[in-house]
């Protein structure tokens, strides 16, 4: 990792980047019509990095009339497919030349592990930007089978002027999966970052405007989801919104989108992901630094995050002693130092949430098997609970905590595993470990949630669709070929091709 980018490295870049402050619209970066600004907080320093000028309606306004011009007079939407494809392929060429501003922004602005950000963060933008810009002259359109006297074919059209809400978990990675199929379609875009996290999605739209992309249509608007982001579900003149973030918020784009033009929204929310680990579960050191990963990698900060470990009586004992050793290699600090893999919590305001968990954990008499420990009100521990047949209506198995605690349940067969698996408002991802591959196939088909791996934890690529099941999505997916469906309609057009005259009228 040091050979990447040492600590004095990174110190030396945090000292010598342009902080942006202002929105861009329509092709550069424009001081509000508002007055409000928020506090840019360093959550490992608890500095201000820069002060964060917030976009208000009149802002609003403006960006989606620029959008809308660049949309309909087609300077982005009628390029040709590879056109498009060539501009953010140069999109994707300016981010990894400029890689380590980035990555250092991104580190300062959401505490974030830098060696997060340097390996799998700053990569996957990459790789997600430029697999949707790949696909852009790849994907065909349908002929209907309409017999021989006419003809129907079926065409995707741009869904024009699109909002991307975005959380500050993953700031760089979350804007790819949106703008890349979004602008891959045709679309024009208007990013609202979360208010902790705005400096990545600045600085790439500045990027953008150097690739080539026309003025208009890569827009961010700034400021709380309360207001601007809110502002953006309501507008009668965005055609669609996709909104990452929690279930409760996103519950509030659906009837923003009722009570305003009826665009179209798709969410991907919250996850109380399960890890199951059936009796016959093989390797247990490899399912211990998975459910490790899963557990904890980025704090817990994590939709997709591992937080129930639903374990066989079986094997669960050898198992805890495995996770324990390999959460115990996990260390935890500033995050702009390469040698740590878990930073601060992205907010006060947060860690205040997160360490409220521990207090009901003590409350409720879990038991805990690791950690519990917070220090200067920016860290917390990975830690580890076991909770009792008694304690499975626990907050800490219903609720969604976002940080890194881990809690375990002890069950005696597959199919109460998979029962309480089930047992959630949640169904976004869910991780099986089994020697069987027919258990594994069972299992994976009884489970209800829209990715399960088998044998590892993760999300899949950029080449498989992502999102949730029951309260954790709703409208479509990102990632994959799907992704695209979102952004586009469907238009028919019908020919007659038959040689019949139509009877005339006497």
């Amino acid at each position: 990792m040091n050979d990447l980018l040492t600590h004095k490295e990174i110190q030396s870049i945090a000292k010598n980047i342009n902080y942006p402050s202002n929105q861009f619209i329509n092709g550069g970066f424009k001081k509000s019509f508002g007055k409000e600004s928020i506090n840019n907080i360093d959550p490992n320093t608890k500095k201000i990095i820069n002060k964060i000028y917030c976009s208000n309606e009149k802002d609003l306004n403006f960006a989606v009339l620029k959008s809308r011009e660049a949309f309909e007079d087609g300077r982005w939407s009628r390029l040709h497919p590879s056109e498009r494809k060539n501009i953010l392929i140069k999109l994707c060429k300016l981010i990894e030349r400029n890689k380590n501003e980035l990555c250092v922004l991104e580190c300062i602005d959401s505490g974030k592990p830098i060696r997060d950000i340097i390996t799998i963060d700053l990569p996957e933008t990459i790789n997600t930007l430029k697999w949707h810009a790949e696909l852009a002259d790849k994907i065909y359109d349908q002929a209907a089978p309409v017999g021989h006297e006419a003809m129907s074919i079926i065409i995707r059209e741009p869904v024009g002027v699109v909002g991307c809400v975005l959380p500050w978990n993953f700031p760089m990675l979350m804007l790819a999966w949106k703008i890349g199929p979004a602008l891959a379609s045709g679309n024009s875009v208007i990013v609202k970052p979360a208010e902790q996290t705005s400096l990545t999605s600045l600085r790439i739209a500045e990027l953008a405007k150097e690739a080539g992309i026309p003025d208009g249509v890569f827009n961010v608007v700034l400021g709380l989801g309360s207001k601007i982001g809110k502002a953006i579900g309501l507008h009668k003149d965005i055609d669609m919104v996709s909104f990452t973030g929690s279930t409760v918020t996103g519950k509030k784009f659906l009837e923003y989108s009722s009570n305003s033009n009826l665009k179209n929204i798709t969410l991907e929310c919250g996850g109380k992901n399960p890890a199951i680990v059936l009796e016959d579960a093989e390797d247990l050191d490899n399912i211990a630094k998975n459910v490790v990963q899963g557990g904890f990698w980025n704090m817990g900060q994590n939709c997709s995050a591992s937080s129930r470990l639903i374990v066989h009586k079986k094997v669960k004992e050898t198992l805890i002693k495995k996770i324990i050793a390999r959460s115990r290699e996990w260390r935890t600090g500033d995050p702009t130092n390469p040698i740590y893999n878990l930073g601060t919590l992205v907010s006060k305001e947060h860690f205040k949430k997160v360490e409220n968990y521990l207090k009901i954990a003590k409350k409720e008499k879990l038991k805990l098997i690791l950690g519990g420990e917070t220090k200067d009100n920016k860290y917390v521990f990975p830690t580890i609970f076991e909770c009792s047949n008694l304690k499975h209506n626990s907050k800490l198995i219903k609720e969604e905590i976002f940080g890194p605690i881990l809690v375990i349940i002890t069950v005696s067969s597959d199919e109460e595993a998979i029962q309480i698996a089930n047992n959630t408002l949640y169904g976004l991802t869910a991780s099986i470990f089994t020697s069987n591959n027919k258990k594994a196939m069972r299992a994976a088909r009884d489970i209800k949630a829209g990715t399960v791996t088998v044998n590892t934890f993760g999300e899949g690529d950029a080449t498989t669709p992502f999102g949730g099941f029951k309260q954790s999505g709703f409208g479509g997916r990102d990632n994959g070929i799907h992704a695209h469906d979102q952004y586009t309609n469907l238009k028919t057009i019908w020919f007659d091709c038959s040689d019949n005259k139509q009877d005339e009228i006497s």
